[in-house]
């Protein structure tokens, strides 16, 4: 779901996102989701998965999975966190 800590850290090659927003009715919601989710994975994810090259790797998705983690991993790691507070709270003159 595009909402939270993800809408901030997905670019589009670093994962997947489905629409977050909710809806009024939360059965229309849960359709709508599972629609979005169901064409997600059987037009997006899985091809990927299963496009091989000649040595049988899933080039497209090893390249997600290598950026996954160098595109979040700084933005939410735990050294970040007191180095951006320290630097907030503490400014130098």
């Amino acid at each position: 779901m595009l909402d939270g800590w993800w809408a901030e850290a997905f670019d589009g090659s670093n994962g997947w996102a489905i629409n977050g927003h909710s809806a009024a009715n939360p059965q229309a919601q849960d359709l709508r989701d599972a629609s979005a989710l169901f064409d997600l994975m059987e037009n997006e994810v899985l091809p990927m998965f299963h496009l091989r090259d000649a040595d049988g790797i899933p080039q497209r998705w090893v390249a997600m999975m290598r950026c996954s983690p160098q595109t979040k991993g700084p933005r939410f790691s735990a050294q970040r966190m007191p180095r951006e507070y320290a630097r907030r709270l503490y400014p130098r003159p």
